[in-house]
């Protein structure tokens, strides 16, 4: 079985190299290999495109979570704790922290994966997204959603997580 394309889902994230894994309302994952597309001029990965990461995971899971609703992001707090280099593979997962009828807030950490040990990571940046979920889809985009519900298995909303990170 090959894996299905899902660029169309995050263009801006695809162009950067990121392929995603997992699609679902509780938990969004891929990885990006590091090249020098995504870098900054020392060959390491750019803070930015952690965030844009982060920010396009958690609107996607967002979006599914709120019953593709249209969502916002109003807020983006991430920590960059270590560097990926220029051929380095880094892995993101996000999960919701709080899914409520108007906002949600979603954590999403990125690791560093060992080239000798893929089960062993070294996580690189953590971040946290707030979204509001309550806005009305306009009529003209009202098939925004259509593309990433043919990614899921289970498009309703997700049951809100405990307060605790799950990954």
């Amino acid at each position: 079985m090959t894996k299905p394309d899902t660029a169309e889902l995050d263009p801006v994230m695809h162009a950067m190299g990121f392929e995603l894994d997992t699609v679902s309302p509780s938990l969004l994952a891929g990885r990006l290999p590091v090249t020098t597309r995504c870098c900054q001029p020392f060959r390491v990965l750019h803070g930015g495109v952690s965030a844009m990461i982060s920010e396009g995971l958690a609107s996607m899971g967002a979006h599914m979570a709120s019953g593709f609703r249209r969502v916002a992001g109003v807020h983006l707090s991430i920590n960059h704790f270590r560097s990926a280099a220029v051929g380095d593979l880094v892995h993101a997962r996000a999960v919701p922290v709080h899914i409520g009828r108007s906002t949600q807030v979603w954590e999403v950490k990125l690791w560093k994966v060992d080239p000798e040990s893929p089960e062993k990571k070294t996580q690189i940046a953590e971040s946290r997204v707030t979204l509001l979920c309550n806005l009305p889809v306009p009529e003209n985009l009202h098939h925004a959603g259509d593309k990433l519900k043919k990614y899921v298995t289970d498009a309703g909303p997700a049951a809100p997580a405990p307060p605790t990170s799950k990954l």
